[in-house]
């Protein structure tokens, strides 16, 4: 029998060697306080359950969804009297996962799931990715948006739990086990016509009559999932303001009906036909007056939307992970059985160098992924241990430590694991195509659907230009912002590149240094450009102005410009230093870790050389000091 679990040693490793998950189970189960409810007794105990689950799920993602991506694709999904429809065979697929209680795997089991950690959670997403990534995402859309209900209502403070941490109540409780009982899915809506990335363009509005109820009016598209009963909705309920005029509501789009059927509530407009992800609902919706339910305190509604898209970024990195392993075990099967000028062309050069790159990135990516998963969870539990007062006085203070130590990774990691997933995703899915020559062009071979469902991975859940600009600007951010430990972890980070007994220690710290030298450079060019605008100002005002009024779309134009650069030399640290603490660990882990640096050196040079000499003449072009051009090409003109 096929498992996509068993047969990927990469991810066994993570799942039986790897992964820290006595922390995690000890989180999750609140040190085994619930044994008489149905808990954990040990680590042991939970990671038998976990192993059992991922094997499972392997097997049915193998056996019963990889051999129909091609059906689901083709029948793709249908608009009919105001409902979507999946198919039969995605009806089929998602009846047998209800069967299965998998919709509430990471959900409290007082709640109605299994309590799982959401680590299991994102493997089991990499291995349905795999099969097909639009069964994955409108699967993400269950377990998801429980989840979510239950973080915004401990946000808020409307959940309770007793002197154990069981939950006692929480504000959204129905609608959390609705979805873990398979009988229901959400999902989040953001974008409007002409409001993309840029959120203070949003126009959909949140009004409240005189009882004190809230209402949603207004259009949203490109909403995944957006068939689905429970509607995290950003709206406008401030007439004037940017960001903070935001709130977010929780609409249920439908009613049930005593005798069946439903009452629809917001409007399905229209389903889009779209390039690939053929089997995920892309829905646009009309709210007229939907009631509504607000999330928090108006004004709050961009906060909670970073909780969602933290979230929902890192379940695309896993996405792309499985699609990633799709590409590449495709491209394997078939250049191992293709024969031309004598061998097949899995022994020519070139294509062995196109596997073996396929390979090694996507380990990396998934070195990022688990690493970046464990720290967003544990601040996410560890954060609602202190927000309810579970402990208190020095056990109090050394939580909320580790609490900003693992907001602090998540957030640095997480947007690297966006950028270079989904690049990859593409990538590898062109070099799929590619490896299979002529065929990979036809719908017989699966390598051209793959590079259909990748394309829009860079495009949704923040684009990979979003993910670059936020990577800068907490990079330089945090340098203005402690400037003397930067000059020492520069110091340091170089002198291990020097003195490190460790051979491949000292590439990894040669390749911080590279990193860190051209962060350097964009900071002191940042500065450079804020002391220059700083000549009019009086002496006494330098102060204040240079270390609190930073503007960033006035004073990060350079750094703006080679943002991508930047989070692509980010990227090939982070894996380098993940990667080097693994192989301290496990000596077996040095063969990827040279793997790794030996076709990223070369680029972090490269990187580090662009990010330093280049851009001024663009940024004069677009600044109108000059049109950018040479004498010789203005005299072409």
């Amino acid at each position: 029998m096929a498992n996509f679990f068993k047969d990927n040693d990469d991810l066994q490793f993570y799942m039986r060697r790897a992964i820290d998950w006595d922390t995690l189970v000890r989180v999750t189960e609140r040190d085994f306080a619930f044994v008489d409810d149905g808990g954990f007794s040990s680590t042991a105990e939970a990671l038998e359950f976990y192993d059992d689950i991922a094997t499972m799920f392997g097997e049915f993602v193998a056996e019963q969804i990889a051999p129909y991506t091609a059906e689901i694709d083709r029948t793709g999904v249908v608009l009919e009297d105001g409902e979507v429809q999946l198919g039969a065979r995605q009806d089929a697929i998602f009846a047998h996962i209800k069967e299965l209680d998998l919709h509430g795997l990471p959900v409290p089991r007082e709640l109605g799931g299994m309590n799982a950690p959401l680590m299991l959670y994102f493997i089991n997403a990499e291995v349905m990715a795999r099969a097909d990534v639009s069964v994955m995402a409108h699967h993400s859309f269950h377990a998801g948006i429980a989840m979510a209900a239950l973080v915004f209502s401990a946000i808020e403070g409307t959940t309770e739990v007793d002197e154990r941490g069981h939950i006692v109540k929480t504000r959204f409780e129905d609608a959390v086990r609705e979805i873990a009982r398979g009988d229901a899915w959400g999902c989040m809506d953001i974008t409007e016509p002409d409001a993309g990335s840029d959120m203070a363009q949003l126009r959909s509005v949140g009004e409240q009559d005189d009882d004190g109820h809230w209402f949603v009016t207004g259009e949203k598209i490109f909403i995944t999932a957006g068939h689905g009963k429970y509607h995290f909705v950003i709206a406008r309920t401030e007439p004037e303001g940017g960001l903070d005029a935001l709130s977010m509501f929780l609409v249920p789009a439908y009613e049930d009906l005593p005798g069946g059927g439903r009452k629809r509530i917001v409007e399905v407009t229209r389903v889009e036909e779209k390039l690939g992800h053929h089997g995920s609902a892309t829905c646009a919706l009309q709210f007229e007056r939907a009631p509504a339910f607000l999330v928090g305190q108006r004004g709050e509604g961009f906060k909670y939307m970073l909780t969602l898209m933290n979230n929902a970024r890192l379940g695309v990195g896993f996405e792309c992970i499985g699609l990633c392993v799709a590409a590449l075990e495709l491209a394997k099967a078939y250049a191992a059985q293709r024969k031309s000028m004598g061998k097949t062309i899995d022994r020519h050069e070139m294509i062995a160098d196109y596997l073996d790159r396929m390979d090694v990135e996507t380990r990396g990516i998934r070195a990022i992924a688990m690493t970046a998963a464990y720290h967003e969870e544990l601040f996410q539990k560890l954060n609602l241990e202190v927000r309810f007062d579970r402990v208190q006085g020095a056990e109090r203070e050394r939580l909320e430590k580790q609490l900003e130590h693992h907001k602090a990774q998540a957030r640095r990691l997480t947007p690297l694991l966006k950028y270079q997933a989904a690049e990859k995703a593409v990538e590898h899915a062109r070099l799929c195509l590619q490896i299979h020559g002529g065929n990979g062009y036809t719908k017989e071979y699966g390598a051209e659907k793959l590079l259909r469902d990748a394309l829009v991975m860079p495009i949704y859940e923040g684009t990979s230009q979003i993910q670059s600009l936020m990577a800068m600007k907490d990079t330089l951010g945090s340098i203005i912002a402690n400037p003397a430990g930067f000059v020492r972890r520069l110091a340091d980070t170089r002198w291990r590149s020097i003195s490190a007994r460790d051979p491949l220690e000292r590439r990894v710290a040669h390749l911080q240094a590279l990193s860190l030298g051209a962060q350097q450079h964009l900071v002191l060019r940042t500065a450079g450009d804020k002391v220059k605008a700083l000549r009019d100002v009086p002496l006494r005002e330098w102060q204040e102005r240079f270390t609190k009024n930073w503007d960033p779309k006035r004073d990060f134009a350079f750094a703006m410009l080679h943002a991508e650069k930047l989070i692509k030399l980010l990227i090939i640290e982070a894996i380098a230093e993940i990667l080097l603490d693994q192989a301290q660990r496990f000596p077996e882990r040095r063969t990827l870790l040279e793997k790794h640096l030996e076709r990223s050196e070369i680029d972090a040079r490269t990187l580090h050389e662009q990010i330093t000499t280049t851009g001024q003449r663009l940024l004069e072009r677009l600044a109108g000091a000059g049109d950018g051009l040479t004498d010789e090409e203005r005299a072409a003109e």
